[in-house]
């Protein structure tokens, strides 16, 4: 796989850069809900901070606004950012998704960010996979760098496109399976076993769409509707009660996925087993959290959901990368080439 340049060996003593990163975070209340993506930028920012920078930049979008609307402002970005660095060399620009030309990938829209800086730096891998000008038309303007993050990135969910160490173990979950093929199609063939649950394993059963076995639920926690009170009981994956939904994974299905995940040397994770978000459908999810970060080999959780489950099963530190990508990890580990990446020159 290609590694862009780093920033790592840049001068920038003295120089203004434009910094894109993901601070795509979740507001509540007019403050940051979860400063995580926040913090995975600093690295970046103190490494051209210690380097003499003059000023740093810092550009992201933030939600999908249509148009300029203020519950979608960086400023408690801006809050935030400052109580974790409070350097008066950065400065935060406003939401680039305020101006449409951002989506557009507008050369001109670009040509105003950059003005006045020197060089750009690309942290965002959750953005990468976008052709956006804040992404892709500024780093033919600037000499452009990867950031720190962005390289971690490509880094570790590349080892899973090389040689990997086996048994390799895929966990894959969540509602749609559409949202999967692509990544399963790619890795699936390569991998010693494919674990589906959730939903997507519903889909599976009626259709499998991949030229290799799966694993699919033996049980599963079924519902008499989609509701967090419902009642529910364990039931076989192949044979819930008419008009029942399963909602989470059974405990023998739990225990299979635990003991395939025990063998791995390589595990990539995305995708919850559920609907987790209610704590009666979670114990599944969590079951596979805590096997994934149980297991003794290189492990990788990607998406979303699957990263909120590690987190809130409290064994986020024992996952060896944990992916901030969403979208981007999906098709970089499709096959396919990032926008933002490309337009960065080789190292």
């Amino acid at each position: 796989m290609r590694m862009p340049r780093s920033i790592r060996g840049a001068d920038v003593a003295g120089k203004r850069v434009l910094v894109r990163a993901d601070l795509n975070v979740p507001l509540e209340r007019g403050e940051v809900a979860d400063d995580t993506r926040i913090r995975a930028s600093l690295p970046t920012l103190r490494l051209l901070l210690d380097g003499a920078a003059a000023e740093v930049r810092v550009c992201s979008h933030l939600g999908r606004p249509n148009g300029r609307d203020s519950k979608y402002s960086m400023k408690p970005v801006e809050r935030n950012l400052r109580r974790l660095l409070p350097d008066e060399r950065v400065r935060v620009l406003e939401n680039t998704r305020f101006d449409p030309r951002e989506t557009e990938n507008d050369d001109t829209f670009a040509r105003e960010l950059a003005a006045g800086c020197d060089l750009y730096v690309d942290d965002a891998f959750g953005s990468a996979h976008r052709a956006h000008a804040s992404t892709e038309a500024v780093a033919h303007l600037l000499p452009a760098y990867a950031g720190l993050l962005l390289l971690a990135e490509l880094e570790h969910l590349g080892r899973l496109l090389g040689e990997v160490e086996r048994p390799f173990v895929i966990v894959s979950g969540g509602a749609k399976v559409e949202d999967k093929v692509g990544v399963l199609q790619n890795l699936g063939s390569r991998a010693d076993r494919v674990l589906i649950g959730g939903k997507m394993a519903e889909d599976v059963r009626e259709s499998n769409p991949f030229p290799f076995d799966v694993l699919l639920p033996r049980d599963v926690v079924a519902a008499s509707s989609f509701e967090a009170d419902a009642e529910s009981r364990v039931v076989p994956y192949d044979d819930p009660p008419p008009g029942w939904l399963g909602l989470d994974i059974g405990p023998e299905s739990r225990e299979e996925f635990a003991r395939e995940i025990a063998r791995a040397q390589t595990v990539f994770w995305n995708g919850p087993m559920g609907v987790f978000e209610w704590s009666r459908f979670a114990e599944g999810t969590f079951a596979v959290a805590r096997a994934v970060a149980e297991c003794d080999g290189f492990t990788v959780v990607g998406g979303g959901d699957s990263v909120r489950a590690v987190y809130e099963a409290g064994v986020a530190e024992r996952i060896s990368w944990i992916s901030t990508g969403g979208g981007a990890s999906l098709e970089l580990l499709e096959g396919k080439e990032l926008p933002g990446v490309a337009a960065i020159p080789s190292a």
